[in-house]
């Protein structure tokens, strides 16, 4: 049986990216450090994926088996040096730790094996299989880093797929909704997956998803906050947070349609498909989930802050935008360690300030001065 390799045996993991290998008939091997996650696979061999609809449908996801990163390195090793397809689905700050193990399984396989391995990082980041093999050439031998080529292959991608917390008590069945994108850049012809597309230009459909989906998440995630929502539907529900949040798509939209091309009628719909996705009571998805991790969420190059950048560069408007990162200034959850470090930082400086550390703008930038009045109303 055809073999793939999965980092990250979370809901996410199992959810999407394991549940299309499986689909499509291979064997996987979620690797973790998750003991009772990994021991559950082993013994059950096999876990339901359940979609938030009316009807509830459930798919049976088999083929599956689980390592331990951690306590079984020699297995992973040769795991690695069977498969066809090696995946993550663990964050973007996760890469670098797991790139000496695979570079270890790199090597190994190599020396054995003339069989194409495709490594595809399944992150909510631009690029992120670059990363990934950045962190992995820093722990190849020359020799290996020589004999690469036409034998291991990296192709960055996109991925979208809302998968709630889950209320499952230790089961490994697993909450999603029906809808899901599976986007990889390659000009190569390579074993096809149930669900994934190739294109030739990821840039599109990668700031396509994030400046909507990723942007339109996190802008109803703080309004709904503020506006003492508990989910991300029940915030939607709201005609004013929707109102807004429609507003602020239509900007990224705006920039998005003059950097690809894009036609605008198209990308109208997809804003609405977007927000109807949104709208799932079955997720009930917390906004203080979606939420979490503000200082990452406004990062220079995130759903936020970046789409503001591009569109004053392009002379559109980023009013909304300004709005949105104000929100997210004002996301005070005290269970969220980021959004506790970013109050406390606001208290001790000042908003543009913090703009300048944390998103890479300027204090005195128009951006950074429409935050601050936005941030000012908000408060208010």
């Amino acid at each position: 049986m055809k073999q793939a390799v999965h980092f990250g045996a979370g809901n996410i993991g199992r959810g999407f990216i394991g549940a299309l290998f499986s689909q499509s008939g291979y064997h996987v091997t979620f690797i973790d450090i998750a003991d009772q996650i990994i021991q559950q696979l082993n013994e059950e061999k096999q876990y339901q994926v359940i979609l938030a609809t009316d009807q509830q449908e459930t798919m049976t996801i088999d083929n599956v088996s689980g390592l331990n990163n951690m306590t079984q390195e020699k297995e992973v090793i040769d795991s690695i040096q069977q498969a066809t397809y090696l995946t993550t689905a663990i964050g973007p700050n996760i890469l670098p730790r797991i790139a000496p193990l695979i570079a270890k399984g790199i090597t190994n396989r190599i020396k054995a094996n003339e069989e194409k391995l495709y490594i595809i990082a399944c992150e909510n980041q631009i690029s992120a299989t670059d990363l990934l093999k950045g962190y992995i050439l820093e722990h190849l031998d020359e020799d290996t880093k020589a004999d690469l080529d036409a034998k291991v292959y990296f192709f960055n991608s996109a991925v979208d797929r809302i998968v709630p917390i889950q209320n499952n008590q230790g089961s490994l069945d697993v909450l999603v909704e029906p809808y899901h994108e599976w986007v990889v850049e390659t000009s190569e012809s390579i074993p096809p997956i149930e669900g994934m597309k190739i294109v030739s230009d990821l840039a599109p459909f990668i700031e396509r998803k994030l400046f909507t989906v990723n942007t339109g998440h996190a802008v109803i995630a703080y309004l709904g906050f503020l506006e003492g929502k508990a989910t991300i539907d029940e915030a939607l529900a709201d005609e004013k947070v929707e109102a807004q949040v429609h507003a602020t798509l239509t900007e990224t939209g705006d920039y998005l349609i003059k950097q690809y091309g894009l036609d605008r009628d198209e990308h109208n719909q997809y804003i609405n498909k977007i927000l109807d996705r949104f709208k799932n009571s079955y997720l009930n998805d917390a906004v203080t989930r979606v939420g979490r991790s503000p200082l990452r969420k406004l990062g220079p190059d995130d759903r936020l802050v970046r789409p503001a950048v591009e569109a004053n560069k392009a002379g559109l408007s980023y009013t909304n935008l300004a709005k949105a990162i104000a929100s997210a200034l004002l996301f005070d959850f005290k269970e969220d360690e980021e959004a506790v470090k970013l109050q406390a930082m606001i208290k001790e400086h000042s908003v543009p300030h913090v703009l300048k550390e944390v998103s890479g703008l300027d204090e005195h930038s128009e951006i950074t001065q429409e935050v601050v009045r936005q941030y000012n109303a908000l408060k208010k």
